[in-house]
């Protein structure tokens, strides 16, 4: 199996893994927050959707200049899922293009004119793609917990559910 489509086969598996826990994000409590200091669930749940699209997008290039861009906040559940889905087509079709060539060019990134990454294009897409996506899944899970919304399995049972029951 080459590297694209070991990368794809784990992509797949938990792309519908975080699309059943942004099913769960509550419509009604887009703005709510933890902390004054942590995003809301709104602009949590647009990010978690939005980032494997968008930093494999970065792998079309062999640099990226982060300009501060800031992640669209959703109005609706229904916002959130369709950049989700757009964003696995993205990262279906820049996989699919890149291949295990493309995949071992070096790529960097740097913000106000002073270099923040280098790496091969699988190290982007591996550490801060997917790795990345799983961290803000994995907080996004609490902010449901913490709102009583019940938690989707996902590697596993949660309290809520439990796919080996």
């Amino acid at each position: 199996m080459s590297m694209t489509a070991a990368i794809l086969q784990e992509f797949d598996t938990e792309a519908g893994t975080t699309r059943r826990v942004l099913e769960r994000v509550p419509a009604d409590k887009l703005g709510w927050k933890p902390h004054v200091k942590s995003m809301s669930l709104g602009e949590l749940a647009m990010h978690t959707a939005m980032i494997p699209g968008v930093i494999c997008g970065w792998a079309t290039e062999d640099e990226f200049v982060f300009k501060g861009d800031k992640t669209p906040t959703p109005t609706s559940t229904a916002d959130v899922l369709a950049a989700h889905d757009a964003s696995v087509k993205t990262v279906k079709d820049i996989l699919g293009r890149l291949g295990d060539a493309g995949l071992m060019a070096n790529w960097k990134a740097s913000a106000n004119g002073k270099l923040l990454f280098a790496m091969p294009k699988a190290a982007l897409v591996r550490a801060i793609a997917l790795n990345h996506w799983y961290h803000h899944r994995g907080q996004l899970s609490v902010y449901l917990r913490l709102l009583d919304v019940p938690v989707p399995s996902i590697y596993g049972p949660s309290a809520d559910e439990n796919p080996f029951a």
